[in-house]
Formats: C-alpha cells, sequence, structure tokens
C-alpha cells in the first residue's frame, strides 16, 4: 500500500531547483505539467476519473461525480525554492487516502473528488491561489488573462500551450455547485502542533493577507561617473520600503510584512538602476489591521521616494480578507479526530479563497521545524502517515 512520503519520493526528482535549493514548480510550466500528468496516472491507478475544469483544476472522482460532494485535495505547483511538502502533501495524502479505504472494502456513498488546484501559490502569475480564485470569481477573468510571468507569457498564452481553451477561464458555477464541502490537508506552516505536541490539527483562521506592487522610478546612469549628488537612484527608496515594512509589523501584535523580491532594472553590477519593483506581502488579523500596516508602509516609500526625486505607483496585486473556516465543519473534524486541536495559520490556501462559497475545513500535519516556503520544510514520516489515517477517516465520515 502507498505511503504520503513514498508518493513524495516518486516525485522527489520533478522541478529540483539546482540555484536556489529545494523546488521550483510553476503553474502550467513544463514541471508542473509533469506533476500533472503524474497525478492524473496514480489517479487512475486508484480507479478515480480524471477530468480538467476550465481553469486548469483537476478533479479526480471516485465514482460517479455529483452535487454535495465531498472534495480533498491541494496544488502542486511552489514557490520558487519551495520545499516537498508545501502543496504535494495534501495531493499524496488524498491518494494514499483513497487507497486506505478502498483496501478495506470501504465505497463512498457521496459523490467523492480529488482535487489538484491550479498555480496556488502565485509563483509564476503573481496571484495566488489563481485556480481557485477562477472558479469562485474572485478575479476578473479578463484581468487574469492579461497576467504575465517574468519572462512576458501571458497567462491566457500559458493555459493554451497546456491546452486549455483561455477564452473559458473564470467562474464556473457548475464546479462550484458539486461541492458540498472542501478539506484540505497541509502541512502545518508555523510551530502551532510542536507546541502543543500533536502530529494533527484542524485549522480555525486564516489571516487577512495580500501582495501589493511598488514600483520606484528615477534615472539609470553610471555607477562610476555619477556623483553622489546627481544621483536619482530608485534603489534608495526601495531599500527603505523594506525598513519600513519591518517597522510597522514590529508595532503592530501578530502583524507580518515581508519584502521577498525585489527587480531592479537593468539589474547591472555598475549600473544605477532606473527603475526598481519591490514587492510588499503583509498579513495581521483582521482587514483594517492588515490595512493600516499596509497604508503606513506605502506612505513611508511616497516620503522615501521624494526625498531621492524619484515616483512610486503602488499596485495591489491579490487580497484576502480574514478567514473563518466553517465552525460546524471544523467541530465536525476535530471531534472525529479525538478533539485534536485547533489552529489559526497565517498561510493563504485555495480552502481560504472557497471558504466564501462553500464550506471548508482544514486539516494540519506537524512541520517539527516550523520551516516553510524553503527547502528545510519538513514532515516526519510518522506524522505523514498520521495525516492520512485522519483525512482517510474524516473522508469516510463525511462520504457514508
Amino acid at each position: 500500500m502507498s505511503t504520503a512520503t513514498g508518493l513524495l519520493a516518486e516525485i522527489a526528482g520533478v522541478g529540483a531547483d539546482r540555484q536556489r535549493g529545494g523546488y521550483s514548480r510553476h503553474g502550467f510550466d513544463r514541471v508542473e505539467l509533469e506533476l500533472r500528468e503524474w497525478f492524473t496516472a496514480e489517479a487512475l491507478k486508484r480507479g478515480l476519473a480524471v477530468e480538467s475544469d476550465r481553469n486548469g483544476n483537476l478533479w479526480a472522482w471516485w465514482g460517479a461525480p455529483g452535487r454535495d460532494a465531498v472534495i480533498t485535495g491541494s496544488h502542486l505547483d511552489s514557490v520558487p525554492g519551495g520545499g516537498a511538502f508545501d502543496g504535494p502533501l495534501g495531493v499524496v495524502s488524498a491518494l494514499a487516502a483513497v487507497e486506505v479505504l478502498q483496501a478495506k472494502g470501504f465505497r463512498p456513498n457521496r459523490p467523492f473528488a480529488v482535487t489538484v488546484f491550479a498555480e496556488e501559490e502565485g509563483g509564476r502569475f503573481g496571484v495566488p491561489c489563481l485556480g481557485s480564485r477562477l472558479m469562485a470569481g474572485t478575479i476578473e477573468a479578463d484581468a487574469a488573462r492579461r497576467l504575465t510571468d517574468l519572462d512576458g507569457v501571458t497567462l491566457a498564452e500559458a493555459v493554451a500551450a497546456a491546452g486549455l481553451d483561455p477564452a473559458r477561464l473564470g467562474p464556473d458555477d457548475e464546479a462550484l455547485a458539486r461541492i458540498g464541502c472542501f478539506v484540505e490537508l497541509h502541512v502545518e506552516q508555523g510551530k502551532g502542533l510542536i507546541e502543543v505536541d500533536a502530529p494533527v490539527g484542524v485549522a480555525s483562521s486564516i489571516l487577512a493577507h495580500g501582495r501589493w506592487r511598488f514600483r520606484f522610478t528615477g534615472e539609470g546612469n553610471h555607477a562610476g561617473a555619477t556623483l553622489i549628488g546627481d544621483r536619482t537612484d530608485p534603489m534608495l527608496p526601495a531599500a527603505q520600503l523594506v525598513l519600513a515594512a519591518r517597522a510597522a509589523a514590529n508595532a503592530v501584535d501578530g502583524a507580518r510584512a515581508t519584502v521577498g523580491k525585489l527587480i531592479p532594472n537593468p539589474g547591472g553590477t555598475n549600473v544605477i538602476a532606473s527603475a526598481v519593483d519591490v514587492w510588499l506581502d503583509a498579513r495581521a488579523a483582521t482587514d483594517e489591521v492588515t490595512r493600516n500596516v499596509v497604508a503606513e508602509i506605502t506612505a513611508a516609500a511616497r516620503d522615501a521616494a521624494e526625498s531621492e526625486g524619484c515616483q512610486v505607483t503602488v499596485t495591489e496585486e491579490s487580497y484576502g480578507d480574514t478567514v473563518i473556516f466553517d465552525p460546524a465543519l471544523r467541530d465536525q473534524l476535530a471531534a472525529q479526530l479525538g478533539g485534536v486541536p485547533a489552529l489559526p495559520t497565517g498561510a493563504g490556501h485555495d480552502a481560504g479563497i472557497l471558504a466564501a462559497k462553500v464550506p471548508t475545513a482544514m486539516l494540519f500535519v506537524r512541520n517539527p521545524a516550523g520551516i516553510s516556503h524553503a527547502p528545510a520544510e519538513h514532515a516526519e514520516p510518522a506524522d505523514c502517515e498520521a495525516g492520512v489515517a485522519a483525512l482517510a477517516h474524516v473522508v469516510e465520515q463525511l462520504t457514508r
């Protein structure tokens, strides 16, 4: 019988990033398409029927598709240089849970499917949870089609190359109507389960969070021939934005503000940049607090740009309000699993996007170091199998 760690080992060589470490697997690129093919083959081995929806999300049905279905799954893409567990653990655990139930002769009386959502991390096109956002209608389809990666490839071009019709991207009421509830298993992206010494828990909420792009523009020039007093250097306000983000987050209990991506143009060592793009990730307990933190950082960025004679434009690329997972479903799962702990999370998930449309819940598997979105992300084999057992039990109870 397959194990979660055994299935992860099968894809361990796919998308390994020699430069960054970890994995770089992005929506609709060659690597992610290879993983989709792998998932399809594994689902077929277990007798599941696989289909793609209009937004590139995969559905592997155990039995006939139908309304009021129990859905589980996650995603196969990663952040640049991400870990092996974020996303894939939920997918392989779902496949392993199906195998557990089939081995005991169980057959669901309620429609059931394993899903793989497209471009959850936003590592290629900049918008997280893109597949679930498109399905739920929380991103405008034309705006999504125009999204570009760093090579200038649009989402429309990428999905067309993958065999999908870009004209059909957008709200999918038919797919949403089939979901009775969605349960996403995920490696915990923090230390909550370590602190309570539990291998498995359920999610209670997700912090309000979003991504903002700051573009600082100045005057490109020669690094050696241009006197300091003659410069209009956008790198200076960009650097001050990084410091302002830390200061603003430190001033608010529980807030997070991070600059993880900064791209100067043209990017030469001996060149004063003409423009610098900086991406801010900000999160806090409520919408109001998150917005206030971003407003403070934005004000600091504008002041810093003005002092250097630069211009700055700010674009909100994605945003999600605070998510409270369905209390009844959360409590039902916690009780079915013997009273496992309920934990909040600062990480976004497809389950959070769908929570506004259908009842959703999450299972977390312990992460012994609390590290995620990095090569050191880990979960012990025993905890992974505890997650499979928990998911199998939940699926059995929900589909009886």
